[in-house]
């Protein structure tokens, strides 16, 4: 888990993002998460959609479709999110060897544990609040106004 934090972290942050921005009622479009995590649409599919086969994340279709929550945010578990997003890189190698089969990977087992101790103790919920703590505010939408 901790080797492979890029895409774990990427689906941390596509869970908050749409939490932040769209929540269970409103969807946000694969673009526009893509644009606020500056990476590419393309790179943050297999996330998107591994977290949506999961039922962590809505997928709507059509023209107003995109991604909301799949859950009340308390009840998103960053443990399993994280897990969703490595469960499809399952299987990666390790160095073997003596030495890495008594030592580090018993070492790396013990961190990744006391790890996802601590993920299943927050939930976006609570990484909504580290937000507003930080002073971080959630967008407001305008109404259209055509008065000439």
């Amino acid at each position: 888990m901790l080797l492979r934090r890029e895409r774990a972290m990427t689906a941390v942050a596509i869970m908050l993002d749409v939490a932040f921005h769209a929540g269970r009622t409103e969807a946000v479009s694969a673009a526009d998460i893509a644009e606020r995590l500056g990476q590419a649409r393309r790179g943050i599919e297999p996330v998107l959609q591994a977290l949506s086969r999961a039922g962590l994340l809505d997928s709507i279709r059509g023209p107003k479709g995109g991604y909301r929550l799949g859950r009340p945010p308390r009840d998103l578990r960053l443990a399993e999110i994280v897990a969703t997003a490595l469960d499809e890189e399952a299987g990666a190698e390790t160095p073997a060897g003596r030495l890495q089969a008594a030592v580090v990977q018993p070492l790396w087992a013990e961190l990744e544990g006391l790890c996802r101790d601590h993920l299943s103790r927050l939930t976006i919920a609570d990484l909504i609040k580290r937000a507003a703590a930080a002073g971080v505010k959630r967008p407001t939408v305008e109404p259209l106004n055509f008065v000439i």
